[in-house]
C-alpha cells in the first residue's frame, strides 16, 4: 500500500501524520506544527478538501 505524509493546505509542508491509500478522514481537525495553523479537513484517496478554519480565538489578558 502507498502512503503519504499529510500536508498542510496553507504552507504546504508536511504535518506529523501518514495516511494510507485507503484512509478516509471526515470533519478532521489538522494542525500545523510549523505555521501554526488548524484547519477542519475530509480526505478521500490522497485528495485534501478543507471544510472550515476555525474562528480567530480573542486573546486574555
Amino acid at each position: 500500500m502507498k502512503e503519504k505524509w499529510l500536508i498542510c493546505p496553507f504552507c504546504q509542508s508536511k504535518t506529523r501524520l501518514k495516511i494510507l491509500e485507503n484512509t478516509v478522514l471526515e470533519n478532521f481537525p489538522l494542525f500545523c506544527p510549523k505555521c501554526r495553523h488548524e484547519a477542519i479537513i475530509d480526505v478521500k484517496q490522497f485528495t485534501i478538501s478543507i471544510i472550515k478554519e476555525p474562528d480567530a480565538k480573542t486573546q486574555s489578558r
